[in-house]
């Protein structure tokens, strides 16, 4: 698949051969779908906690006696039913991590970046060379490649003057290639990749 290859100008200077094998793969929705929710799940802390009966402070003693007083018999005052009593089968500390095998994950991701390749969402760009952070010149090369809504930047190595002139704009993200994900890929309409970050993907993700 033949896509352009822009400056930071926006200005179109050359062209570029993507992966088929990458980006031309079968798309696997299942999979893809998989990879999503484990991510989400992945990022729960699952650090909710209810007090049961027996952590509840107080209800030691007996309300009333056994019998004799017409009402119902009772143990304790911090039984569910009570008010400020403990919770019945309430949340607990827990882990929500999901595993998925590394060839699923490869396989949602190669997907992912198909389905982005077909709709035509990949803008391709030499290298994001900035002296100083400046969020205009970031906003004139997304206006110039026709980037209307939200974009997902890839720098191939920590980029601190890119980020900065990327980070007060609403819909871009940046990302570090390494940490590409399927949930940022469906995230995010448009993926804007210098070739120095495509090389690590391609690397990567091929078979």
């Amino acid at each position: 698949m033949q896509v352009p290859v822009h400056n930071i100008s926006g200005e179109v200077v050359g062209q570029i051969e993507l992966r088929d094998d990458i980006f031309a793969a079968p798309v696997n929705r299942s999979a893809m779908h998989q990879a999503f929710i484990r991510q989400l799940a992945n990022a729960h802390l699952g650090t909710h906690d209810t007090k049961t009966r027996a952590e509840v402070k107080g209800g030691g003693k007996k309300p009333w006696r056994q019998k004799g007083t017409g009402r119902a018999r009772q143990g304790s005052t911090r039984a569910p039913h009570w008010r400020h009593g403990g919770v019945a089968f309430g949340p607990k500390p827990r882990t929500y991590t999901q595993d998925m095998p590394r060839k699923m994950r490869r396989l949602a991701m190669r997907s992912a970046l198909t389905v982005k390749a077909a709709a035509q969402q990949i803008v391709v760009v030499e290298e994001f060379a900035l002296d100083a952070p400046r969020t205009k010149t970031i906003v004139q090369f997304l206006n110039k490649v026709d980037i209307k809504r939200s974009a997902l930047i890839l720098l191939s190595e920590r980029n601190e003057t890119m980020e900065l002139s990327a980070r007060n704009l609403p819909n871009v993200k940046t990302l570090r290639a390494g940490y590409l994900n399927v949930r940022d890929l469906l995230g995010y309409e448009t993926l804007v990749l210098p070739l120095a970050a495509l090389e690590q993907i391609e690397s990567f993700l091929a078979d």
